[in-house]
């Protein structure tokens, strides 16, 4: 191999890490809506294993989290997708230090959708 397709080959490789890196850094894509009583928070998490997806409220601040296990096997030309999601996103409610937050959560389709009641009560979040 010429030292100028290894080199190109390395920079791909290179580039496709910090492509990755970046989606991670930027995804998952979050809407946040009132709905009533409810603040409904609709997260895009395409790919992921139920199991595999942590939410999780502290103060008003919810923290998600979401690994993928890659079964690829041979020569990977790209890869884009996020093999783990780690983001904490401000919500818009006002939460005292003792109060706790109860929420109920739906994945389908790749898309979680959290609701909370806007005055509520456990910090962590079943997804069914």
């Amino acid at each position: 191999m010429s030292i100028g397709k290894y080199m190109a080959r390395e920079i791909a490789k290179e580039l496709d890490n910090r492509s990755r890196e970046f989606y991670e850094f930027v995804m998952p894509a979050i809407d946040m809506v009132e709905d009533n009583n409810e603040l409904v928070v609709m997260i895009d998490l395409p790919g992921f294993d139920k199991k595999d997806i942590h939410l999780k409220i502290k103060g008003n601040i919810l923290s998600i989290s979401a690994k993928r296990v890659s079964e690829v096997t041979g020569t990977v030309y790209q890869r884009h997708r996020p093999a783990r999601i780690e983001k904490r996103v401000a919500l818009p409610i006002s939460v005292k230090e003792d109060e706790k937050i109860v929420g109920k959560a739906t994945y389908t389709d790749g898309v979680v959708v959290l609701r909370i009641p806007m005055a509520g009560t456990s910090t962590s979040i079943p997804i069914t």
